[in-house]
């Protein structure tokens, strides 16, 4: 019997964007990939069995990656009823896998983390709790999650150190670990923010410029068990450095006008 062809990735990646029925879907998870063709299968469960029975969908975002990642999303579906994949033609980036979820989430409230296996999807339901408590602050829009024990290398650790306390010196974003992941938001005030390439840094700088409160949770990390890291000390520093300057510009020239009413 003859082997059953793979879907073809141009039709996939030119499919218009479906979204389900918003009143069927409270949270949505988005997980943006870029060659992690043997991530996404252990996630995916993992993300499943966090979430069972709570109204959510996951949305994975293939960020054109030249393995076989959209391949093995594509082959996930009819055993993922709540899974949705979305693939992007072009290489774009994490921030903007990120916003593409976002735009294309059926729920209020989005969970992000990352797509290489570290962020522990079990961590999800207590940052949702959290965000959606009775007593919670009425414009609390971010959870964060802070990774307690990091299990990264020595010199991966030391530069994150250092960086987020640059960051956390000039934008006094109160964020100890703003490269996490993992985070609860409520999609609204996530659009609301101006978007730029690496914004995922810089979330909790960007919600407090726009009024919010944001709060964070000592959260697990684990080893990366497939793939290989997309990023560089060397290549995160000399993109923050402009980041940061910029964002140091959006938060000098803002102004707000403390609520807005019709009259």
């Amino acid at each position: 019997m003859p082997a059953k062809a793979k879907p073809s990735v141009n039709t996939i990646r030119k499919s218009p964007i479906k979204s389900p029925r918003k009143e069927l879907v409270k949270y949505s998870v988005v997980v943006p990939v870029y060659n992690e063709e043997e991530n996404v299968g252990p996630l995916s469960a993992e993300i499943s069995a966090a979430m069972n029975g709570m109204p959510y969908e996951m949305i994975f975002v293939n960020d054109a990656s030249t393995d076989g990642t959209l391949e093995a999303l594509t082959a996930l579906k009819p055993t993922h009823k709540t899974l949705r994949v979305i693939s992007h033609r072009e290489n774009s980036g994490q921030s903007r896998s990120v916003r593409s979820g976002v735009m294309a989430a059926a729920g209020d409230i989005i969970a992000t983390l990352d797509g290489d296996g570290q962020n522990d999807p079990a961590d999800i339901p207590a940052l949702i709790k959290k965000m959606i408590r009775k007593d919670a602050p009425e414009n609390l829009a971010l959870v964060g999650g802070r990774r307690a024990k990091r299990k990264d290398t020595w010199a991966k650790r030391a530069a994150s150190r250092f960086g987020n306390g640059v960051r956390k010196w000039l934008l006094k974003d109160e964020a100890d670990d703003t490269g996490c992941g993992l985070k609860v938001f409520k999609r609204d005030a996530f659009l609301s923010l101006p978007y730029f390439d690496h914004i995922h840094r810089y979330i909790p700088a960007l919600m407090l410029r726009e009024g919010y409160v944001i709060e964070f949770s000592d959260i697990g990390h684990r080893n990366r068990q497939f793939g290989v890291s997309k990023y560089t000390n060397f290549g995160r520093l000399v993109v923050s450095i402009s980041d940061l300057r910029g964002v140091m510009w959006l938060t000098r020239r803002s102004r707000r006008p403390g609520g807005v009413d019709e009259v």
